[in-house]
């Protein structure tokens, strides 16, 4: 967490940092040539949400927004995930029953809240080919590096913070610099700041809005001056102002993004006697071990682009696939 805290600052990271950017830079060029040169193009059209920051920039909730957008049109989307945070080789469909640390916890928040199959997995071209059966049009989530998909629209997703300090990794936030932005067809600036784009290209804008708390286990609301907010997802900041708006916040917790929780944790949790918020993606994870007499709050997010932006994700696809 101090390495992540240190992308977002305008001060020079360490030159030992930066020489290991320099190798990961090229071990990574050479990598994506190499999955692009055998990609394999799906049998229906596939939209591919990505960014080249590391975390943070609201790929989960524009995938549950864009399959809403989707369906509204008569699209049967399918979302094809990697599982983070699980550890699921072999893809297969996720149910919301399934345990989020075997399939990750992105994925087990999709198949709650999406309304669409989900698959997961490691091997996403094999996962591809079960997609292909459970509906029209395929989602991938967090896929802009992985090209060994053909892709109908590329997606990006910029965070209204930018590029960070503008290294690459481990030196800074970028699995790609900006120049890879020229293979995207959208841009899609998230967040409600305003930002210098990183491009020349046209940026939409799409952010997730707080909605009101509600129980995620059991509990009414509770009337007190005093709660717990809990994140275990990159950038944290950003959820625990989000929280501060609607309820008393007395004091925070942060934990790695994709943390998976343990009993003590969720003892220690529950030690200071207040009521306890997350997200929903934290939520998933700390439900079995959460005591059955113990609320757990969430604060739901919901997304909000720019007018026109479903019609360009579309029309892109269909111009893609004549081609």
């Amino acid at each position: 967490m101090r390495v992540e805290a240190m992308w977002w600052r305008d001060t020079p990271p360490p030159l030992l940092l930066r020489w290991a950017s320099r190798i990961y830079a090229i071990i990574n060029r050479r990598n994506l040539a190499r999955r692009a040169s055998a990609a394999t193009r799906p049998a229906i059209p596939l939209i591919s949400v990505g960014n080249i920051t590391v975390g943070g920039s609201g790929k989960t909730p524009f995938v549950i927004w864009l399959c809403e957008e989707l369906t509204r049109r008569g699209y049967r989307p399918v979302v094809l995930s990697r599982g983070d945070g699980g550890n699921l080789q072999n893809p297969r469909r996720i149910l919301p029953g399934d345990a989020a640390g075997q399939v990750g916890d992105e994925a087990l928040l999709l198949a709650l809240r999406c309304h669409a199959p989900v698959i997961a997995g490691r091997d996403r071209v094999a996962g591809c080919r079960l997609a292909e059966k459970l509906g029209d049009v395929i989602v991938l989530d967090d896929g802009f590096q992985y090209r060994q998909l053909g892709r109908s629209c590329d997606i990006v997703l910029i965070p209204d913070e930018g590029a960070g300090n503008g290294h690459l990794l481990p030196a800074g936030p970028l699995r790609e610099t900006p120049a890879a932005l020229a293979r995207a067809d959208l841009l899609v600036r998230t967040g409600s700041r305003q930002a210098e784009p990183l491009s020349s290209k046209h940026e939409w804008r799409w952010q997730a809005e707080a909605q009101p708390i509600r129980p995620f286990s059991g509990g009414e609301l509770p009337d007190t001056d005093s709660w717990l907010v809990v994140a275990g997802i990159a950038r944290a900041g950003r959820f625990f102002s989000a929280a501060a708006k609607q309820v008393p916040v007395s004091s925070t917790m942060h934990f790695p993004d994709h943390h998976r929780y343990t009993a003590g944790d969720v003892a220690h949790l529950l030690a200071p006697g207040l009521p306890v918020l997350t997200t929903e993606k934290d939520a998933v994870k700390l439900l079995p071990l959460w005591p059955k007499d113990k609320p757990l709050f969430v604060l739901p997010l919901a997304g909000r682009g720019d007018e026109g932006l479903p019609e360009a994700i579309i029309g892109t696809m269909l111009s893609h696939r004549k081609k």
